[in-house]
C-alpha cells in the first residue's frame, strides 16, 4: 500500500471510531476515492437512522454516486475499515468501483459481535431450506413488467 492509500485507509478507520463514539451505529467506516481525492465518506448509521442497510460502505456509495451524478463508481477506489458484509459486497459490485481495500477481516468482525456467516450460509442453501421462508408467486404478472422493460426504448442500462 502506498503512503497515500494508507491515508485513505486511516480515514476510513477514523470514521469508524467517530461513528461509534457518536452512537451512529457499529464501528465501521468507508471512503471512496477518485483521482487521488476522497469524494465521499460514510460510517455505519444503522441504529441512528433505524435503517438496516445504512452500513458504512452503502452510505459512502450513496454519497459518492450523488457527488458524481452517476450510479457507477468507475475509476474509484473504496477503502473500508472492515471486509464488506454480503449486502455491502453486493452493493459494491453493482456500483463497480475499480478496487476495494479493507482493514479488519470478517472473522475480526465476528469476534466483536458482527458475525455474517449465517448470511453466507443462507445464500448457499436451497430456498426451501432457508431460515426465512421464501416463495414465488404471481410470476406471470410480474413478468409483464420485465417484458415492458425489455422493449422500453428510453431505458438507462446498468
Amino acid at each position: 500500500m502506498t503512503e497515500q492509500q494508507e491515508k485513505f485507509m486511516q480515514r476510513a478507520i477514523e470514521l469508524a471510531q467517530k461513528g461509534m463514539d457518536n452512537n451512529d451505529g457499529g464501528p465501521f467506516g468507508a471512503v471512496i476515492v477518485k483521482d487521488g481525492k476522497i469524494i465521499a465518506e460514510g460510517n455505519n448509521k444503522v441504529t441512528s437512522t433505524n435503517d438496516p442497510t445504512a452500513h458504512a460502505e452503502v452510505v459512502a456509495i450513496r454519497n459518492a454516486c450523488k457527488e458524481l451524478g452517476s450510479f457507477q463508481l468507475e475509476g474509484c477506489e473504496l477503502y473500508t475499515s472492515c471486509e464488506p458484509c454480503p449486502m455491502c459486497l453486493g452493493a459494491i459490485y453493482w456500483a463497480r468501483p475499480n478496487t476495494i481495500y479493507y482493514g479488519c477481516s470478517r472473522e475480526d468482525a465476528a469476534d466483536v459481535g458482527f458475525d455474517d456467516q449465517f448470511i453466507y450460509d443462507e445464500i448457499g442453501r436451497d430456498m426451501s431450506e432457508r431460515g426465512i421462508p421464501i416463495s414465488q408467486s404471481m410470476r406471470e404478472q410480474a413478468l409483464e413488467v420485465f417484458k415492458n422493460w425489455k422493449i422500453k426504448e428510453d431505458k438507462a442500462e446498468y
